[in-house]
C-alpha cells in the first residue's frame, strides 16, 4: 500500500489501458477493502488481457466460464460480466469522445481539482461530481461503479488530489498536475 500510495495514488493519468485498468479494479473492489483487489492485481492483469478494453470487450461467455475459475482474482460473475460490459462502454466512450480520459477530465473541468485537507476525516466517500459521473456511465451501460466506486476511481487516477495537506504527495502532484486539453 506505500509504495502504491508513494508513486501511483492520485497521479493524474491520461493512459487509456491505465484509465481501463483503473476502471476494472474500482469495479472489482466494490464490497471489499482496496488492498484486497491491489494484491490481486497482477491475476487481472493476465485474467483481463493487460487491461485491452478492445480486447475484454470481445469476451464471450466461455471467457465468464474460465474467469470464474481463475483464484487470483474476485471470482464474482456479476463483477466479472460488470468488467466485459464496462470494456464495451468505454470503447463507445472512445467512439464519441476521442478517449476515455477525454470523457473522464470534463468531470474535473480538464484539470486535477487540488483539494486542501488536513485529517482523514474531511476527505469525503463521494461528490457532487462523484454523482454525476457515475449516473453518466451507468446511463451508459456500465455496472459496479457506483458514486463512492467513482470517487475512488476519481482520486486513484487523479482528477482529483486528495492526499492530505500533511502529505509529501500532496505537494508534488499539485505541482506536476498538468491541465490536459480537452
Amino acid at each position: 500500500m506505500i509504495a502504491y500510495h508513494d508513486t501511483e495514488w492520485g497521479v493524474p493519468e491520461k493512459d487509456e489501458r491505465r484509465l481501463f485498468e483503473f476502471l476494472v479494479l474500482e469495479s472489482a473492489q466494490a464490497g471489499l477493502s482496496w488492498l484486497t483487489v491491489l494484491k490481486k492485481r497482477e491475476a487481472y492483469r493476465r485474467a483481463f488481457a493487460g487491461f485491452s478494453a478492445e480486447r475484454v470487450a470481445r469476451f464471450t461467455e466461455a471467457d465468464v466460464r474460465r474467469l470464474l475459475s481463475v483464484p487470483g482474482i474476485v471470482r464474482n460473475r456479476a463483477k466479472i460480466e460488470a468488467a466485459i460490459a464496462n470494456a464495451r462502454a468505454v470503447l463507445s466512450i472512445r467512439e464519441e469522445y476521442g478517449s476515455f480520459g477525454a470523457f473522464l477530465w470534463r468531470f474535473a473541468g480538464g484539470a486535477p481539482r487540488v483539494n486542501r485537507f488536513r485529517r482523514p476525516e474531511e476527505v469525503p466517500a463521494q461528490t457532487p461530481e462523484s454523482a454525476a459521473l457515475s449516473r453518466e456511465l451507468g446511463r451508459r451501460g456500465m455496472r459496479f461503479f457506483g458514486p463512492v466506486i467513482a470517487y475512488a476511481f476519481m482520486q486513484a487516477t487523479g482528477l482529483v488530489n486528495d492526499h492530505l495537506t500533511g502529505c509529501f504527495r500532496h505537494a508534488a502532484i499539485a505541482a506536476q498536475s498538468p491541465i490536459f486539453a480537452m
